[in-house]
């Protein structure tokens, strides 16, 4: 992809999450400059955006912090194959955020992420707040390929903490 089409992505990003999950368009936007962030953009025949993966590429794991797909268009496959198609991309371990598996919305999702390989890992997960004024929301990591002993579970929720929310002495 040569340019990221901002505008586009953050209009999906708006309508697939509550704003307790997403930065300000400004504090969004920044991220573009970091050089571990990376965003994935799957574009219609008119060369609109429809869905996006956003994701953090470290030395030692890939987060993905985001994957959405424009409402008019869900339930066709496409977030499934931008999923496994990074997947394919990446040599090293995938970790993921999700609601806890309680409503039925939030067990669907984890049913998506489990169908495409990932595990439900069983340690307890704080989000850290991604907007100033907000609260952390307990949430669960899942990962790929394998389930997370609880060790390397804390190296990646210390890493999330440090890079991704810039959580001090996290």
């Amino acid at each position: 992809m040569d340019t990221i089409p901002f505008d586009e992505i953050y209009a999906i990003m708006k309508a697939s999450f509550p704003d307790s999950e997403t930065r300000t368009y400004e504090g969004q936007r920044e991220l573009l400059g970091n050089p571990h962030y990376r965003i994935l953009a799957e574009k219609n025949g008119d060369g609109k955006t429809i869905a996006f993966l956003a994701a953090w590429e470290f030395p030692s794991m890939r987060f993905v912090e985001h994957l959405a797909v424009d409402p008019a268009v869900r339930s066709g496959g496409i977030g499934r194959a931008l999923m496994a198609d990074y997947m394919g991309q990446s040599p090293l371990p995938i970790v993921l955020e999700v609601e806890p598996p309680v409503t039925e919305l939030a067990r669907r999702r984890v049913g998506f992420y489990e169908r495409l390989g990932f595990h439900l890992n069983p340690y307890g997960y704080v989000q850290p707040p991604l907007r100033e004024g907000r609260r952390e929301m307990p949430l669960r990591l899942m990962s790929y390929p394998h389930p997370l002993a609880e060790e390397e579970f804390e190296r990646c929720k210390r890493k999330l903490y440090t890079e991704v929310y810039r959580v001090p002495s996290a």
